[in-house]
Protein backbone atom coordinates (compact mmCIF):
# COMPACT_ATOMS: atom_id res chain seq x y z
CA UNK A 1 0.00 0.00 0.00
CA UNK A 2 1.65 3.55 -1.12
CA UNK A 3 2.93 5.45 1.94
CA UNK A 4 0.63 8.39 0.90
CA UNK A 5 -2.53 6.66 2.53
CA UNK A 6 -0.72 6.33 5.96
CA UNK A 7 -2.04 9.85 7.03
CA UNK A 8 -5.47 8.71 6.62
CA UNK A 9 -5.56 5.26 8.25
CA UNK A 10 -4.02 7.43 11.32
CA UNK A 11 -6.51 10.01 10.90
CA UNK A 12 -9.04 7.22 10.95
CA UNK A 13 -6.98 5.07 13.75
CA UNK A 14 -7.16 8.40 16.05
CA UNK A 15 -10.95 8.78 15.62
CA UNK A 16 -11.34 5.36 17.30
CA UNK A 17 -9.61 6.72 20.24
CA UNK A 18 -11.79 9.84 21.09
CA UNK A 19 -15.21 8.60 19.67
CA UNK A 20 -16.69 6.01 21.73
CA UNK A 21 -20.37 5.16 20.62
CA UNK A 22 -23.42 5.40 22.64
CA UNK A 23 -25.02 2.27 22.82
CA UNK A 24 -28.87 1.51 23.58
CA UNK A 25 -28.28 -2.13 24.21
CA UNK A 26 -29.86 -3.04 28.09
CA UNK A 27 -27.94 -5.11 30.73
CA UNK A 28 -28.48 -9.08 30.16
CA UNK A 29 -29.48 -11.60 32.27
CA UNK A 30 -27.16 -13.50 30.30
CA UNK A 31 -24.80 -11.63 29.20
CA UNK A 32 -22.38 -13.25 27.42
CA UNK A 33 -24.40 -15.67 25.27
CA UNK A 34 -26.01 -11.69 24.11
CA UNK A 35 -22.84 -10.56 23.50
CA UNK A 36 -22.10 -13.69 21.64
CA UNK A 37 -25.55 -12.88 19.65
CA UNK A 38 -23.92 -9.55 19.46
CA UNK A 39 -20.57 -10.20 17.75
CA UNK A 40 -22.26 -12.80 15.26
CA UNK A 41 -24.04 -9.99 13.36
CA UNK A 42 -21.36 -7.61 13.35
CA UNK A 43 -19.02 -10.13 11.84
CA UNK A 44 -21.63 -11.20 9.20
CA UNK A 45 -22.33 -7.25 8.53
CA UNK A 46 -19.05 -6.38 8.07
CA UNK A 47 -18.05 -9.88 5.83
CA UNK A 48 -20.90 -8.43 3.74
CA UNK A 49 -20.25 -4.51 3.30
CA UNK A 50 -16.63 -5.51 2.39
CA UNK A 51 -17.45 -7.99 0.29
CA UNK A 52 -19.68 -5.67 -1.55
CA UNK A 53 -17.22 -3.10 -1.45
CA UNK A 54 -14.56 -5.33 -2.98
CA UNK A 55 -16.62 -6.12 -6.09
CA UNK A 56 -15.16 -3.42 -8.26
CA UNK A 57 -12.56 -4.75 -9.94
CA UNK A 58 -8.75 -3.05 -10.36
CA UNK A 59 -8.36 -0.02 -9.89
CA UNK A 60 -11.79 1.00 -8.89
CA UNK A 61 -11.54 -1.26 -6.10
CA UNK A 62 -8.37 -0.10 -4.43
CA UNK A 63 -10.85 3.49 -3.94
CA UNK A 64 -12.40 1.35 -1.79
CA UNK A 65 -9.67 0.14 0.80
CA UNK A 66 -9.51 2.97 3.28
CA UNK A 67 -13.34 3.12 3.01
CA UNK A 68 -13.66 -0.50 3.95
CA UNK A 69 -11.42 -0.50 6.69
CA UNK A 70 -12.87 2.71 8.10
CA UNK A 71 -16.37 1.09 8.18
CA UNK A 72 -15.36 -2.00 9.61
CA UNK A 73 -13.51 -0.05 12.47
CA UNK A 74 -17.05 1.70 12.71
CA UNK A 75 -18.76 -1.84 13.05
CA UNK A 76 -16.81 -2.94 15.62
CA UNK A 77 -16.94 0.14 17.79
CA UNK A 78 -20.73 -0.04 17.82
CA UNK A 79 -19.84 -4.01 18.70
CA UNK A 80 -17.32 -3.30 21.22
CA UNK A 81 -19.78 -0.28 22.71
CA UNK A 82 -22.99 -3.00 22.71
CA UNK A 83 -20.86 -5.47 24.39
CA UNK A 84 -20.16 -3.40 27.30
CA UNK A 85 -23.63 -2.22 27.36
CA UNK A 86 -25.25 -5.54 28.04
CA UNK A 87 -22.15 -6.77 30.82
CA UNK A 88 -23.58 -3.65 32.72
CA UNK A 89 -19.82 -1.68 32.06
CA UNK A 90 -20.61 0.53 29.20
CA UNK A 91 -18.99 3.59 32.37
CA UNK A 92 -15.48 1.71 31.95
CA UNK A 93 -15.49 1.82 28.12
CA UNK A 94 -12.78 4.82 27.62
CA UNK A 95 -10.36 5.37 24.68
CA UNK A 96 -7.58 2.80 26.31
CA UNK A 97 -10.09 0.08 26.94
CA UNK A 98 -11.48 0.96 23.17
CA UNK A 99 -8.06 0.34 21.54
CA UNK A 100 -7.74 -2.63 23.30
CA UNK A 101 -10.86 -4.37 22.22
CA UNK A 102 -10.30 -3.50 18.51
CA UNK A 103 -6.48 -4.31 18.46
CA UNK A 104 -5.25 -7.00 20.96
CA UNK A 105 -6.13 -10.05 19.09
CA UNK A 106 -3.53 -8.43 16.30
CA UNK A 107 -0.96 -6.50 18.14
CA UNK A 108 -1.11 -7.68 22.01
CA UNK A 109 2.44 -6.16 22.52
CA UNK A 110 1.50 -2.61 20.88
CA UNK A 111 -1.49 -1.91 23.07
CA UNK A 112 0.26 -2.85 26.60
CA UNK A 113 0.64 0.39 26.86
CA UNK A 114 -2.75 1.40 27.58
CA UNK A 115 -4.21 -2.17 28.98
CA UNK A 116 -3.33 -4.73 30.68
CA UNK A 117 -4.40 -8.31 31.91
CA UNK A 118 -3.56 -9.52 34.95
CA UNK A 119 -4.66 -12.87 36.10
CA UNK A 120 -8.39 -12.94 36.17
CA UNK A 121 -8.30 -8.64 36.16
CA UNK A 122 -8.20 -6.25 33.36
CA UNK A 123 -5.87 -2.98 34.35
CA UNK A 124 -7.04 -0.13 32.28
CA UNK A 125 -3.98 2.35 32.77
CA UNK A 126 -4.74 5.90 33.07
CA UNK A 127 -2.27 6.59 29.71
CA UNK A 128 -2.68 10.37 28.06
CA UNK A 129 -4.10 10.64 24.92
CA UNK A 130 -0.90 10.93 23.21
CA UNK A 131 0.52 7.93 25.07
CA UNK A 132 -3.10 6.53 22.60
CA UNK A 133 -1.66 8.31 19.97
CA UNK A 134 1.53 6.68 20.08
CA UNK A 135 0.32 3.38 20.38
CA UNK A 136 -1.87 4.20 17.64
CA UNK A 137 1.12 4.92 15.24
CA UNK A 138 2.33 1.68 16.00
CA UNK A 139 -0.37 0.10 15.39
CA UNK A 140 -1.26 2.23 11.83
CA UNK A 141 2.53 0.59 10.88
CA UNK A 142 1.22 -3.08 11.43
CA UNK A 143 -2.34 -1.92 9.87
CA UNK A 144 -0.98 -0.71 6.35
CA UNK A 145 1.19 -4.16 6.29
CA UNK A 146 -1.57 -6.36 6.48
CA UNK A 147 -3.88 -3.80 4.13
CA UNK A 148 -1.34 -5.00 1.67
CA UNK A 149 -2.92 -8.55 0.90
CA UNK A 150 -6.58 -6.94 0.67
CA UNK A 151 -5.45 -4.62 -1.89
CA UNK A 152 -3.66 -7.31 -3.84
CA UNK A 153 -7.71 -9.54 -3.00
CA UNK A 154 -9.03 -6.40 -5.42
CA UNK A 155 -7.35 -7.28 -8.39
CA UNK A 156 -9.01 -11.15 -8.20
CA UNK A 157 -12.80 -10.59 -10.18
CA UNK A 158 -14.56 -13.38 -8.00
CA UNK A 159 -12.13 -14.88 -5.19
CA UNK A 160 -11.60 -11.36 -4.17
CA UNK A 161 -14.99 -10.34 -2.59
CA UNK A 162 -15.27 -13.76 -0.93
CA UNK A 163 -11.77 -13.53 0.92
CA UNK A 164 -11.63 -9.58 2.04
CA UNK A 165 -15.44 -10.52 3.36
CA UNK A 166 -14.10 -14.00 5.07
CA UNK A 167 -11.64 -11.40 6.71
CA UNK A 168 -13.03 -8.73 7.59
CA UNK A 169 -15.94 -11.40 9.63
CA UNK A 170 -13.07 -13.16 10.86
CA UNK A 171 -11.43 -9.93 12.06
CA UNK A 172 -14.44 -8.71 13.99
CA UNK A 173 -15.63 -12.02 15.64
CA UNK A 174 -11.97 -11.98 17.19
CA UNK A 175 -12.65 -8.18 18.15
CA UNK A 176 -16.01 -9.53 19.26
CA UNK A 177 -13.89 -12.21 21.54
CA UNK A 178 -11.84 -9.83 23.10
CA UNK A 179 -14.66 -7.61 24.52
CA UNK A 180 -16.25 -10.57 25.69
CA UNK A 181 -13.20 -12.01 27.70
CA UNK A 182 -12.60 -8.13 28.85
CA UNK A 183 -16.02 -7.10 30.04
CA UNK A 184 -16.68 -10.34 31.64
CA UNK A 185 -13.98 -9.68 34.09
CA UNK A 186 -13.30 -7.47 37.17
CA UNK A 187 -11.98 -3.85 35.66
CA UNK A 188 -9.72 -1.44 37.52
CA UNK A 189 -8.38 1.85 36.55
CA UNK A 190 -4.89 2.37 37.49
CA UNK A 191 -3.97 5.80 38.70
CA UNK A 192 -1.46 7.67 37.28
CA UNK A 193 2.16 6.84 38.74
CA UNK A 194 1.05 3.25 39.91
CA UNK A 195 3.84 1.10 38.85
CA UNK A 196 3.08 -1.14 36.03
CA UNK A 197 1.85 -4.62 37.49
CA UNK A 198 2.63 -6.49 34.49
CA UNK A 199 -0.15 -7.70 31.52
CA UNK A 200 -1.32 -10.45 29.42
CA UNK A 201 -0.04 -12.81 31.93
CA UNK A 202 -2.21 -16.00 32.30
CA UNK A 203 -4.75 -15.02 29.36
CA UNK A 204 -6.70 -17.76 28.05
CA UNK A 205 -9.17 -17.14 25.00
CA UNK A 206 -12.78 -16.14 25.52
Amino acid sequence: MPLSVQPQLLTALENLATSIPHSDEPLSADPRERARGIARFAGLKAGAMSAGLALPPGPLGLLTVIPDLMKVWQIQQQMVADIAACFGKSAQLNRQMMVYCLFRHGAAMLVRDVVARVGERIIVKQASLRVVQQTLQRIGIQVTQKTVGKTLSRWLPVLGPVLIGGYSFLDTRSVGKTAIDTFSREIDIMPAGVPDPGGDAGSNPA
